[in-house]
Formats: C-alpha cells, structure tokens, sequence
C-alpha cells in the first residue's frame, strides 16, 4: 500500500529512461555505481556496528554520526537499487504510488541529513565556545530530541512534494527522462501547470541549504571567535583541528547538492546524460566519502574500528 491516495485520472505507471543517451553503456555504468554503493554500506554500516558495541562511543558526538550514518545508508537505498534494475535488467517501469513514495524518502532522507550537519555544528561550537559545560548541554537525550526535531521538520517540508504532483494531470508522456522519480523531473512530464510545484520546490531548497549553511556558518563564525582567544598556537591548531571532519562532511554533502539543483533548473546547456549523472554522485559520493572522512579525522573512532577489524 502507497501512503498517498491518487484519485485523479492519469497514468498508473511511468517509465524510467535511466541515464539518455548512454542507454547502450548502462552495463558499463553501473559497474562504479554498484561498487560505490557496495563501499558506501560497509563503511556506514561498520561505523554503526562499532558505536553500537562499544560503550565508551555512546557519547553525543558519535550518535550524530550514527545519525548521519542511517541518513547516507538511507539516501543511497532509495536511489541506488532501482537504478540498478534499469541498468542491469531494463526494469524501467514503475508505478505511480511507487514513484512518488520514492521521491518523499530520498527527498525526506537529504533534508534530515542536513539538520543532522546543522546540529553536529552546534555540538562543536558546544564543545570548544563551553567546553566545562558540554557534558551537561549536550546529552544523549538531547541529541536524540533534536534528531527526532529534524525528522519531523523533514516530513513536513517534504510530503507536500509527492501530494503536490499527485492533482496534476499526466497525458500521454509517461516517461521520466531519469534513474529515479525526482520531484522536478516527474513535474516536468505532467500536461498541467506547475508553477506552484516550481515555487515551492525552490522554496524548500533555500530553507533547507541556504538557511542551514548560515546556521551552520554561525557556529564557525563564533568558534573562530573563540579560538582566537586562546593563547598558544597550539591551543588553535588543537580546537580546529576538531572542526576540520565536520567541514569536509560538509563540504562534500552541499556542495554537490548545489550544484545539483542549480544545474537542473538553470543548466540548460548542459547535455541530459551529465546532469544526471551528476544527480547519482550526489546519493552516492557523500555516502561513500562520509564513513572514509570521520574513520580517518576521528582518532577514538579509528582505534575502535581497528580493533574491532582484528577480531574479525
């Protein structure tokens, strides 16, 4: 059963094309693509099995990036498998409940992931502007509140895409020019007007990445206040090195959703099969880098992975 009730007459199937163009090298293609996503749920799932072991890890730190953990696994899920199926078995239908279900996870999974790098910038301007006080602001069942916040913020921000496209009409194109059901794609195959679908989607995309990245470049504005405060280079190297697994992490997750939705929506000259290609690293490259980033930045996490390797 579908979470969304379509009552309006249209197409109960559409078609994904996969990747335009390179229809002939889609066994080639999915050769990195299957190998990524295989890399990318070992390194994620390794980490959780790790935190989830290891008493001495469930601190406030370490379950945000069990968070950002389930959101790459996540992200990467609901892309990856269907793509697959096109590329490997020409499996390119699917149904309209499906499509639309698939495009609130994988559009719900990347906001959540943003409010957990919003929320692990805080925790590092907790741990180096009130570093006396960090046990006692940031608990664990705190860190779980604000996840559970961001999850809800997610939804809502979210299910009106899905419920949005499910009153426009679909006439006689059913065929989605994509790997998978993103929001704009599946509106731009409708007959009717979808201005207001255009809007909103703009709008969620400047909340979620504009307004997080300020928040997130408020908490590094005020560590580097209070880093330059310290007295000893020492002491500066030491507080940002501390900061540097969460800018990588972010560099790696905004900067390719930028460049994503800025090339969909003005990118005309780029050619069909690039764009989307580059829309599938994005599900992919953040949530094979992430698990690589805080493995080698973080020295506890590192040890206990090593350990935990040698057992095996």
């Amino acid at each position: 059963m579908t979470i969304f009730n379509l009552t309006h007459s249209g197409p109960s199937t559409f078609f994904l094309t996969g990747i335009p163009g390179l229809e002939a090298a889609h066994i080639w293609i999915s050769i990195p693509f299957s190998i990524i996503y295989f890399f990318s749920l070992l390194g994620n799932f390794t980490v959780l099995f790790v935190i989830s072991k290891d008493q001495t890890l469930h601190k406030p730190m370490y379950l945000l990036l069990c968070m950002l953990a389930l959101s790459d696994i996540g992200m990467s899920t609901s892309v990856v498998p269907k793509a697959l199926c096109i590329f490997w078995f020409k499996l390119k239908s699917i149904t309209m409940g499906c499509c639309f279900t698939q495009m609130f996870f994988l559009h719900w999974v990347s906001v959540m992931k943003s409010a957990v790098l919003v929320i692990m910038a805080f925790d590092r301007y907790v741990a180096i502007c009130n570093p006396l006080r960090y046990t006692t602001i940031l608990t664990n069942a705190r860190i779980a509140k604000l996840g559970f916040i961001g999850l809800i913020r997610a939804v809502l921000y979210i299910l009106p895409l899905p419920l949005l496209l499910s009153r426009l009409p679909f006439c006689a194109n059913h065929i989605i020019p994509h790997t998978y059901c993103e929001h704009m794609a599946v509106a731009k195959i409708s007959c009717g007007d979808i201005t207001f679908n255009k809007m909103y989607s703009l709008v969620i995309a400047f909340i979620v990445i504009w307004l997080d990245l300020m928040l997130i470049a408020l908490s590094y504005c005020l560590i580097i206040r209070a880093v330059l405060r310290l007295s000893t280079k020492t002491a500066h190297q030491k507080a940002l090195s501390t900061c540097t697994t969460h800018i990588c992490m972010i560099m790696t997750s905004y900067a390719s959703s930028i460049f994503s939705i800025l090339t969909y929506r003005f990118g005309q000259g780029i050619a069909p099969h690039v764009h989307i290609i580059l829309a599938n690293l994005y599900f992919l490259l953040p949530c094979f880098l992430n698990p690589i980033i805080y493995g080698i930045k973080t020295k506890e996490l590192r040890e206990k992975m090593g350990k935990y390797s040698c057992r095996l």
